[in-house]
């Protein structure tokens, strides 16, 4: 991942309109299997920049890892002090340490095998424990984003169900997400296309004028989610519990 884009998550993570919207939908999702104060151990697998790990103490006491310094230095900077560098393929704690994983936006990266994270995320969690994944849809929608981010691949909802049921996590609940935006990213991805000098990171995207609309879209949404899943979308959240 280049690292200049952890200095633009860093600065975006707490303000601009797809990370808050796409917090409040990771947020719906884990308070419907979560309780608030319930001092859950919890991994932010993949945590960048900490933005998860701010608010995922209101549900227990997170420690974040990821592979890149970069991304702990901001860690660091948030005040988290309860991070780790290791890969999210070879996790440094023991079985059964965790009653939750979350990991957003990992898993597809270009040198992540994702059945390997999956195997150690099973490894890790308590008996009944849960996943809580998060990553990008549709391979056909690759971007400049993409190649900024060093995406390796984007799922469908069915291949990532296959995976997670391979790997000893049984689906309790997937869903695509972003779908309101979905036709805007589509004609962006095709402009890119047609004109690629005019390509750029999705996080360098202000969006001044739109942004609290954009940002509405996905408040909305997460009140959507909360009772059904979405037929298509830019994203995909899932939610697997520890076989045993």
């Amino acid at each position: 991942m280049d690292p200049s884009e952890y200095e633009l998550m860093y600065k975006a993570e707490e303000s601009h309109w797809w990370y808050v919207g796409m917090a409040a939908i990771t947020k719906t999702i884990l308070a419907t299997y979560c309780i608030k104060g319930g001092g859950l151990r919890i991994l932010d697998a993949g945590c960048g920049t900490g933005g998860a790990m701010s608010w995922l103490t209101e549900y227990g006491d997170p420690v974040g890892l990821d592979l890149s310094a970069h991304a702990l230095d901001f860690c660091k900077r948030r005040g988290h002090d309860r991070i780790c560098k290791a890969s999210v393929m070879n996790i440094p704690f023991a079985e059964d340490t965790f009653d939750l994983v979350l990991s957003l936006d990992v898993l597809y990266f270009a040198n992540i095998a994702d059945n390997a994270a999956l195997q150690e995320f099973r490894r890790i969690l308590v008996p009944n424990g849960m996943a809580v994944l998060r990553v990008p849809a549709y391979d056909w929608l690759r971007g400049a984003h993409d190649r900024k981010l060093s995406t390796g691949h984007r799922y469908t909802l069915s291949e990532l169900k296959s995976k997670m049921e391979r790997n000893g996590l049984k689906p309790e609940f997937l869903t695509y997400a972003n779908t309101f935006l979905f036709p805007i990213a589509m004609i962006k991805r095709l402009c890119e296309r047609w004109l690629p000098g005019q390509a750029a990171s999705d996080t360098a995207l202000e969006m001044k004028s739109l942004g609290g609309v954009m940002k509405g879209f996905l408040i909305q949404e997460s009140r959507i989610i909360r009772r059904r899943s979405l037929p298509f979308g830019l994203s995909i959240m899932a939610v697997g519990r520890k076989e045993v």
